[in-house]
C-alpha cells in the first residue's frame, strides 16, 4: 500500500480517488464503504488503522474537532509523511491543527493541504491547484498527486490554516447575503471586506499577507462563498430564511466546519483584541440573532482599515 487516507467522509473519499490515479490507496473509515469496488478503481481498498499507519504517506481527512482525540491514540512511523486535509480551529482551546500536531508529534514531517477544491469536482477529475503548507522539505510528495492537480508549496503554515478555517465563516456570511437577496454589490463588498478581515486576523498570529491573496485565502474563499456545493454557504442561505441552526444542520446532514470555527475565531479575537465585524455578526446569527438585523448592524459599523 502506497498511501493511506484516514477518513471515509466526502472529502476523504474524494482524496482516495485522487491519489488512486497513480498509487495504491487504503482508506480508513468507521463504517464499511461497500461502494469502493464499483465506484473506484481496484487501486482503492478499505484497510484498518494499524495497516494504514505503516504507509509512508498518510493523508488525514477527519473532522477537525476530533483531531486531538484521534492523535492521542495513534503512533506514526518516524519516516512517515503526513498531510492534513482537515480545516478548522479547535473550539474548546482555540488551537490550530498544527498546534495539536506539534503537541503530540513535534518531529513528524507534516503538511497542510489547502486551496479551492470541491469534492464533487475532484471526483470528476476536474483541474485545480492547491497549496501544501509545510516547514519541511517534502516537495517530492507532489509526485503522488494526479495530473489534474497542480501542487504549490508554501512555508506559511499558520496562514494556510487560518485561511482554511476563516473562509468557511465568510462563506456563511455570503450565503446569508444571497439568502436575503441583497444583490451582487453587497456580496462583492462583503467578500472583499471579509478577505481584509481574514488577513488582519491571520497577520496577528504571524501569518503572511501574501498567503491570503493566494490559493488558500482568496482562491478558496471565492470558491466556497459562491456555490451551492459549499456546505457553509448553504448554512448561510438556510439561516437567512429563518431556519434554526439545529434544523439547518440536521437537513444538511454533513459537517459544516465554519459553524464551529466561528466560535473559535470570535473567542480568539476577543482574547487578542482583533477587529472582526463580519465574523462577529455571523456568530450572532448562529446564536439566534435575525440575519437581517445583523446586516443592519454590519452596515452601521465604521470599518477600520
Amino acid at each position: 500500500m502506497d498511501i493511506a487516507v484516514i477518513g471515509g467522509g466526502v472529502w476523504g473519499r474524494a482524496l482516495a480517488f485522487c491519489f488512486s490515479q497513480k498509487n495504491n490507496v487504503g482508506i480508513v473509515s468507521r463504517r464499511e464503504l461497500k461502494f469502493l469496488n464499483t465506484y473506484y478503481s481496484h487501486r482503492v481498498i478499505q484497510i484498518d488503522l494499524k495497516n494504514a499507519l505503516k504507509c509512508k504517506y498518510i493523508v488525514i481527512a477527519i473532522k477537525s474537532q476530533a483531531m486531538r482525540e484521534w492523535l492521542a491514540n495513534v503512533k506514526f512511523h518516524k519516516d512517515s509523511v503526513v498531510i492534513i486535509a482537515s480545516k478548522g480551529i479547535e473550539a474548546d482551546s482555540g488551537a490550530f491543527m498544527s498546534d495539536i500536531f506539534n503537541e503530540y508529534f513535534p518531529n513528524l514531517k507534516t503538511g497542510y493541504l489547502m486551496g479551492p477544491s470541491f469534492s464533487k469536482e475532484v471526483l470528476e477529475s476536474m483541474p485545480c491547484a492547491l497549496n501544501i503548507h509545510t516547514k519541511y522539505d517534502i516537495k517530492s510528495i507532489a509526485d503522488i498527486f494526479p495530473n489534474f492537480m497542480k501542487i504549490y508549496f508554501n512555508d506559511d503554515v499558520i496562514g494556510g490554516e487560518i485561511a482554511g478555517a476563516y473562509k468557511n465563516i465568510i462563506a456563511i456570511a455570503s450565503g446569508i447575503s444571497d439568502g436575503l437577496n441583497l444583490g451582487n454589490n453587497a456580496k462583492a463588498s462583503m467578500l472583499a471586506r471579509g478577505l481584509v478581515e481574514m488577513c488582519r486576523f491571520g497577520m496577528h498570529f504571524g501569518a503572511k499577507e501574501s498567503t491570503f491573496l493566494g490559493l488558500s485565502g482568496a482562491g478558496d474563499l471565492f470558491l466556497t462563498a459562491n456555490s451551492q456545493l459549499s456546505r457553509n454557504y448553504r448554512v448561510g442561505i438556510a439561516l437567512a430564511s429563518g431556519k434554526s441552526l439545529k434544523n439547518t444542520l440536521n437537513e444538511l446532514g454533513e459537517i459544516a466546519e465554519g459553524v464551529v470555527s466561528t466560535q473559535a475565531v470570535v473567542d480568539l479575537a476577543i482574547k487578542h483584541d482583533i477587529y472582526i465585524p463580519i465574523a462577529y455578526q455571523v456568530y450572532q446569527v448562529l446564536q439566534g440573532k435575525s440575519a437581517i438585523n445583523s446586516v443592519k448592524d454590519l452596515i452601521g459599523t465604521n470599518f477600520e482599515n
